[in-house]
């Protein structure tokens, strides 16, 4: 098996820590320090000039002097020096750098130059650096702690019971987030193998380490707090090797309040932020999304401790009727059901608690059916049995220093049997002997009701896109590239004419004059419309420039002299390419189908309904190109109003083929010209009611320079 890159920054045998301090006050004494506290079986160095020894170990006055292999240079010395002792490192060999030190692109100026720096360094050198304005990483499994974070002071308790021998790694672009996470995760059982803050990332970003993390056979499952990806096609490769392997991604992603905050020529812009490109990305690959530290962990909880369900029918087991009445509505809200039991397995149940129990689900042992636990676990051993149930719920009160009602042999085979994620949660707050049974059951304990029902939402939500195919790409089309003298917004003749290898034919022409509009509405047929094209009026309606329903040649002629006139009142300086004749299309669904590239991922598309609505009701869903038909149909059925494409209330439904192959199409457009198109808009398409096809009505294309 190959070596990751990384493995010997994470299990160095030897450290030399640049700007050691006997100062434990300081943060470059903490260091020090911390790697010996941990117990650090490797070589440690310090180098510091200043001094002889340090905490009884020799000290060197330059890594030049070591005279010996360095796995691993900890930097933690003023960033105007940081420079210059890289390049000693990567003099003497280092292959490996973690760069404490702060006041670099952070601060702006002229120390951004100095991180510029950094880049150009390990770039020449190859030596490999985390950081700068980092705080270091901690590998638990190697007892090796490179950071001055306060929560590795407090050493492993090694008596301490864990939930699952699974392990989470943390990578977080915040040092305190990340090792807030660690703290908050060990305090409910979770094992880690690696936490590390990457800093501004000048060298190895998140990508690095997240694949890392999904290659390494001690992480089990990776959390992210996740301010900006940026490295996005590595990021994404790490995302799908780690979708392979079903290795849960759990991400906090923060930052996410600029969607349509940048002014854009289409409805797609502005409903397309960049936080709405790493939701698509995220579905994508399959990256459980949370919304803070206690549900992300949470989430890792029964993502450590169960396997992946096959459907969303959850049972609860309840000692409280209360309890179980208000999981209900939670499960609900997360998205999963809570059937009711077949009147055989409600006839098992009843047998197995008091006549005042409920047997429909959830199922009520009440507390006097189970003081000391054996009526929840005969029902726990029934239902994991019966094939009307995914997942299963416990909710007891772990408050009691000497009894539960969870019976830890019971449990763990139940588990192993049935192959159901199984969970707890405790409407009263566990006693440490109540955690440590509930752990010893193999079980994750939740003391927050809502972040349990997410926490099953969105597990079962993650074994659903895992088990989806990726999308099949349709075969290239071999496009012409973009003349460099285009720029700016295409009016839809334009934008058609660059797109035309990818829709579907369409009867309309250009017209310059109002006599040729009417020798080109007799050609293409009556009735038609006329649109005012121009690169200055992405929004033809707003400004008159569009007349519909002209019957005969006459009225267009008419049409087209009054539209003239309304757009240059309207708008004098546009400038006007023509007027495009077009067929009126028949009565259907109006849709909008568009593309945002994303400077991180690329092309994003857009699919929903469409015509003047779209930003009124965003009604819209978002996927990274590309796309094929499948996937595109999928999509298509998730939006809200899709109901109106499948037959609502009587009315017939509507061949999703032609729109899912357009969508696809488009999505290929959209890689083939990812380096000029910044994003286009198809609004709207019209859907024909009448199942004979559909029509592309308008479209906008804005080209890069």
């Amino acid at each position: 098996m190959t070596t990751h890159p990384l493995h010997r920054f994470f299990w160095p045998e030897s450290i030399a820590v640049l700007g050691a301090s006997p100062d434990t006050h300081r943060i470059r004494g903490r260091l020090l320090h911390q790697l010996r506290e941990n117990g650090y079986p490797g070589t440690i160095l310090p180098i510091n000039p200043s001094y002889a020894e340090i905490e009884g170990l020799r000290c060197y006055e330059s890594i030049a002097a070591v005279g010996q292999p360095v796995d691993l240079a900890l930097v933690a010395i003023p960033a105007a020096g940081v420079g210059a002792a890289l390049e000693d490192c990567a003099a003497a060999g280092v292959k490996n750098a973690l760069i404490v030190s702060s006041g670099f692109a952070e601060e702006g100026g002229a120390a951004s130059e100095m991180q510029s720096a950094l880049v150009e360094l390990t770039q020449r050198t190859g030596l490999r650096a985390c950081g700068p304005n980092c705080e270091g990483y901690y590998n638990a499994l190697g007892r090796i702690a490179t950071t001055f974070s306060p929560t590795v002071e407090t050493k492993d308790d090694d008596a301490r019971t864990l939930i699952s021998d699974r392990r989470i790694g943390v990578i977080a672009q915040s040092g305190g987030m990340g090792f807030a996470l660690f703290n908050r995760g060990k305090a409910a059982g979770i094992g880690f193998s690696y936490v590390i803050s990457t800093g501004n990332e000048a060298d190895l970003s998140m990508a690095d380490f997240l694949d890392y993390m999904v290659e390494d056979p001690h992480t089990d499952a990776v959390m992210l707090f996740c301010e900006t990806v940026r490295d996005g096609p590595g990021f994404v490769a790490a995302l799908e090797k780690a979708r392979a392997r079903r290795k849960p991604i759990i991400a906090i992603k923060i930052g996410r309040s600029d969607a349509g905050a940048r002014a854009s020529a289409s409805h797609t812009a502005s409903l397309s932020g960049s936080h709405t490109a790493y939701r698509a990305v995220f579905a994508r690959y399959g990256v459980i999304e949370a919304e803070d530290m206690d549900e992300a962990i949470a989430i890792a909880g029964v993502a450590l401790t169960c396997p992946l369900p096959d459907g969303r029918r959850t049972g609860i087991i309840t000692v409280s009727g209360g309890g179980g009445a208000w999981m209900a509505d939670t499960l609900t809200d997360a998205g999963l059901t809570v059937p009711t039991l077949s009147a055989a397995t409600q006839a098992k149940m009843r047998k197995l608690m008091p006549s005042y129990g409920a047997a429909a689900n959830p199922v009520d042992v009440t507390a006097q059916g189970s003081n000391t636990g054996p009526a929840m676990m005969t029902v726990m051993e029934e239902l994991a049995d019966t094939d009307e149930l995914d997942m299963i719920v416990l909710i007891t009160s772990l408050a009691s220093e000497t009894r539960v009602s969870l019976d830890s042999e019971r449990v763990r085979a139940v588990a192993a049997r049935c192959g159901k994620p199984m969970t707890v949660w405790t409407y009263t707050l566990p006693s440490p002997f109540g955690r440590a049974s509930a752990a010893g059951c193999g079980l994750f304990v939740h003391t927050d009701l809502r972040d349990a029902g997410t926490a099953f939402g969105k597990l079962a939500a993650y074994a659903e896109a895992v088990a989806r195919p990726l999308p099949e790409p349709l075969p290239a089309a071999d496009v012409a590239p973009i003349p460099p003298d285009r720029s700016g917004v295409l009016p839809e003749w334009a934008a058609k004419q660059l797109l035309r290898e990818f829709l579907p034919p369409s009867a309309e022409r250009l017209a310059t004059t109002a006599a040729e509009a009417a020798d080109l509405a007799a050609g293409i047929g009556f009735p038609v419309a006329l649109k005012i094209q121009s690169p200055d009026l992405p929004h033809k309606t707003e400004v008159g420039g569009v007349r519909l329903g002209l019957a005969d040649a006459d009225a267009v002629r008419e049409a087209y002299d009054a539209m003239l006139r309304d757009v240059l009142g309207h708008a004098p300086d546009a400038r006007i390419e023509g007027v495009l004749v077009q067929k009126m299309a028949p009565k259907g669904h109006e849709l909008v189908i568009g593309m945002d590239n994303d400077p991180t991922f690329g092309p994003i598309m857009m699919l929903g309904f469409g015509g003047t609505t779209v930003e009124l009701f965003g009604d819209v869903v978002h996927a990274p190109a590309p796309l094929d038909p499948p996937e595109a149909q999928r999509l298509l059925r998730g939006l809200k109003s899709a109901r109106l494409l499948t037959g609502f209330r009587g009315s017939a439904p509507v061949d999703l083929a032609p729109l899912a192959l357009l969508v696809a199409r488009l999505s290929e457009a959209a890689l083939a010209h990812a380096d000029r198109i910044a994003e286009m808009e198809l609004n709207p398409v019209i859907l024909h009611a009448d199942g004979s096809g559909l029509t592309v009505a308008d479209a906008l294309v804005r080209l890069r320079d």
